[in-house]
């Protein structure tokens, strides 16, 4: 790089957290934590170049540690970034013994003129989003208060699904540093992107727009995931509520050219294009009412 600037984003997973105690399973949650994390600092362009993570804990048990570096590993080898260290910090009083909270640290780097600002998105570019493994990291209160509430098993398994709820709910957030890097390396199309996180597609999508500027999109453009009819069901969620909360199969959206589509959709695999930058004041979801 001619003139490298560094790009750094921290983040944690939230309360699926709890979903791991639950199932005393911890080997999948440090993925989510680099993917929370390499995913918003690619979303300015940025390569992912080193990650630390951040344990506390009531009791260190040496194999539940294992299993949480194993996933940030896993996470790692995902996004092409080094593991470089990290802290587990014991505190008894804080956490019960089996319990912990996972944090993580990413910086990266991007070549100066090839920061994404987001400025350069325009009236008439089309949105091209790419797909997300799950509910990823996001809504997992309400995901819990759901489950309580209807007073579901968690270990039981559900129609649609071929494995348990628990398992379906912690499937890892999918990390796009491999989908979208190379895309940017590569050419120009990419004028503005957005990671699906907290506030769902409504809150998401307009922070990749300028000022003035909106978007549409179009919910039958793209597969959504059975776990999110089922969690509308459960808990007879609006429309509106599910688009402002969750993903809804959405991880990861691109702002682009029209003239830049095919090579875009032609470069990343199961991308598809579910709508456009507009005139109009925030987002609307076609066929959902405010």
């Amino acid at each position: 790089m001619n003139e490298p600037v560094l790009v750094s984003g921290t983040d944690g997973v939230g309360t699926k957290l709890m979903l791991a105690f639950q199932a005393d399973r911890h080997d999948t949650i440090g993925i989510d934590a680099v993917a929370m994390c390499v995913n918003d600092i690619l979303a300015q362009g940025a390569e992912p170049l080193y990650f630390l993570d951040y344990i506390a804990t009531g009791k260190a048990d040496p194999d539940r540690i294992e299993q949480i570096v194993k996933g940030i590993s896993d996470g790692c080898v995902e996004a092409g970034s080094a593991l470089i260290g990290g802290e587990t910090a014991e505190m008894p009083g804080m956490y019960a013994e089996d319990e912990y909270d996972l944090a993580g640290f990413a910086v990266g780097a991007v070549e100066k003129a090839k920061i994404v600002t987001n400025e350069n998105v325009q009236e008439g570019d089309l949105l091209i989003a790419i797909p997300s493994s799950g509910v990823h990291s996001n809504g997992f209160s309400l995901v819990r208060k759901l489950v309580d509430d209807g007073e579901l098993n968690y270990h039981e398994i559900y129609e649609p699904f071929k494995r348990s709820l628990i398992e379906e709910l912690l499937t890892p957030t999918r990390i796009y540093v491999k989908d979208v890097l190379p895309l940017l390396k590569d050419t120009d199309a990419v004028k503005g992107m957005a990671h699906i996180t907290g506030g769902g597609l409504y809150e998401n999508i307009p922070r990749m727009l300028p000022d003035g500027l909106g978007a549409t999109v179009d919910p039958s453009t793209w597969h959504r995931l059975p776990i999110f009819a089922f969690l509308q069901q459960l808990g007879q969620l609006s429309d509106r509520d599910m688009y402002g909360t969750f993903n809804m199969g959405i991880g990861f959206v691109l702002a682009v050219r029209p003239v830049d589509e095919a090579t875009v959709l032609e470069r990343i695999d199961g991308s598809v294009t579910i709508g456009k930058v507009t005139t109009n004041n925030g987002l609307t979801v076609k066929g959902v009412t405010s």
